[in-house]
């Protein structure tokens, strides 16, 4: 059902757009009869799902992990701009407000995990948790799995990286501290803009600019290896930011930076221009401009190189900022938050780990 767009309290989506693996679609048209108020609030409702694997993987060249770990569908957070979005289409599910309303929680996840990595053929390299959610989103201080899985991460000393917009993960500081000093963890807060005003409506249910880099302090003086993320760079909404980002990620104790250039996979890309629409209806044309100049005349390209750069005169100015600001400020890429892969144990074989 593609519903008439609204703004509604507390979500960034506007509308519901069609699923695109559904065979049928329908539209919906004022007739000129009564109808219902359309609710300025909508409840978040969980259902739980048996997990049958835990990792994900990929062989991107894009992405400097090759396995993911997510223990949630769906993100409360309500980014507008989330390139996971469309995935909740594979559960017969919108990717518009459906995914920030009607969220999946993994069961069973710590268990399947366990398994997986006690696998005779299982490689060690740093999983990532999590590429399709924010594993520290709302749900998850009540569920608690995130916690749960770091805590079998730490048991057989097996890498981690995390990327978070949220100051929960502050909760589980005893585990990133102890995971820290055997050289398992880095973080990467994700830093968007330092504008409050822009903030509430592009990311409704993310942690405030300033408690992100409270939180990125907290971490660095846990002695926690923690950078910046400055994602998604927006051209002509968020990019003059860039700088601004870098310094304030530096000053928070930020050792290390990366960025990328917004995406907008499927049905992002109506739902970003809609919301583009309603929010900043002056710029939305430059911003959509802007954009295509980036990405070869279309909204997006999903090529292996292209995808998180981008391509073209405006993009090449954006990479040559962001490089020239990040060595002012001594900030190293991600490779320098090495890890060590050589530590672990399966978890079948820990009776003299902490010996």
């Amino acid at each position: 059902m593609r519903y008439p767009s609204h703004t509604r309290k507390g979500r960034g989506a506007t509308f519901d757009p069609h699923n695109r693996f559904s065979p049928t679609s329908s539209e919906a048209e004022d007739d000129g009869w009564w109808q219902e108020a359309t609710a300025e609030r909508l409840a978040t409702t969980v259902r739980d799902e048996r997990s049958k694997s835990a990792l994900s993987w990929n062989d991107s060249p894009d992405l400097g992990f090759d396995r993911s770990l997510n223990p949630y569908r769906g993100c409360e957070h309500g980014c507008i701009y989330c390139f996971a979005r469309p995935s909740h289409a594979y559960w017969d599910l919108s990717p518009g407000i459906d995914f920030e309303t009607q969220l999946i929680a993994r069961t069973g996840l710590v268990d399947t995990l366990r398994e997986e990595l006690c696998k005779p053929g299982y490689v060690c390299r740093p999983i990532n948790m999590a590429g399709n959610t924010d594993c520290y989103q709302p749900l998850e201080a009540e569920r608690c799995t995130t916690r749960a899985l770091l805590e079998l991460l730490l048991e057989c000393r097996h890498p981690v990286t995390l990327v978070t917009k949220s100051a929960l993960i502050l909760r589980d500081l005893d585990l990133l501290s102890a995971l820290a000093q055997r050289r398992l963890v880095r973080v990467f807060i994700s830093l968007t803009t330092l504008d409050n005003d822009l903030k509430r409506t592009l990311e409704p249910r993310t942690a405030s600019p300033s408690a992100r880099l409270k939180t990125l302090r907290a971490l660095n003086q846990a002695g926690v290896p923690v950078g910046a993320l400055i994602a998604p760079v927006i051209p002509g909404l968020n990019d003059h930011e860039m700088e601004r980002l870098l310094q304030a990620g530096k000053d928070a104790g930020a050792k290390t930076a990366a960025w990328a250039l917004l995406r907008l996979p499927h049905e992002v890309a109506p739902l970003f221009e809609e919301w583009l629409n309603i929010h900043y209806p002056e710029r939305a044309d430059k911003v959509m401009s802007l954009i295509r100049q980036c990405r070869g005349g279309s909204s997006y390209d999903a090529r292996f190189g292209q995808r998180m750069r981008g391509q073209g005169v405006f993009a090449d100015m954006l990479r040559q900022r962001f490089d020239a600001t990040s060595r002012r400020l001594g900030m190293e890429g991600r490779a320098a938050m090495g890890l060590d892969c050589h530590a672990f144990r399966p978890p079948n074989r820990q009776a003299d780990l902490f010996a």
